[in-house]
């Protein structure tokens, strides 16, 4: 039998765009290989003086690694979202180290919604909601369905979709952080 390396992963981020507000919502799942190490991690923060959501889902040590570059390239860029995304998205394709990194990044503030990824992708949703992560599928199906047949706000949407999620996906769990703008 091969030794599969193992590492730490976290899974399900949810980041949508509704009736004027920005969320953002991770599980606090942590699994390493088939266990659960840790259930209420916090994937989804504040960033740059709380004007922009970030949120990882992947190799958890990978991703504190791309927090601080993003929160670097928000500085370099005056906050401007677009241009921090492009250029960590950049450099996480060309550089060495960063190549290396298994992890993808949901970005937002009011003005845009961005997936990173270390291939190179910067998208933007055309419908104000993305999710990532092994549960990404069922988050987003979910908050699409709430947003458009339900009279939820922004936060309970988006709560209410993840834990939808934690009942079908096993590396999500049910301890939801919401982060709002």
């Amino acid at each position: 039998m091969l030794n599969q390396i193992k590492t730490y992963h976290a899974t399900t981020v949810l980041g949508l765009k509704h009736k004027g507000k920005v969320v953002l919502a991770g599980d606090g799942q942590v699994t390493y290989g088939e266990t659960v190490l840790k259930s209420k991690a916090r994937k989804v923060r504040k960033l740059f003086n709380g004007k922009v959501l970030a949120g990882f889902a992947g190799a958890a040590a990978d991703a504190f690694t791309l927090f601080e570059r993003f929160e670097e390239k928000l500085d370099e860029f005056g906050g401007n979202l677009s241009r921090a995304a492009v250029d960590l998205a950049k450099d996480w394709r060309t550089d060495r180290y960063l190549r290396r990194l298994e992890a993808q990044l949901a970005v937002l503030d009011h003005k845009s919604i961005f997936l990173i990824s270390g291939t190179g992708d910067v998208i933007e949703p055309d419908d104000d909601v993305i999710a990532i992560g092994s549960g990404g599928d069922f988050a987003l199906v979910a908050a699409r369905a709430l947003m458009k047949h339900s009279t939820l706000d922004a936060a309970k949407i988006a709560r209410e979709a993840m834990l939808l999620t934690a009942q079908l996906c096993i590396y999500t769990n049910d301890q939801i952080i919401v982060e709002e703008l």
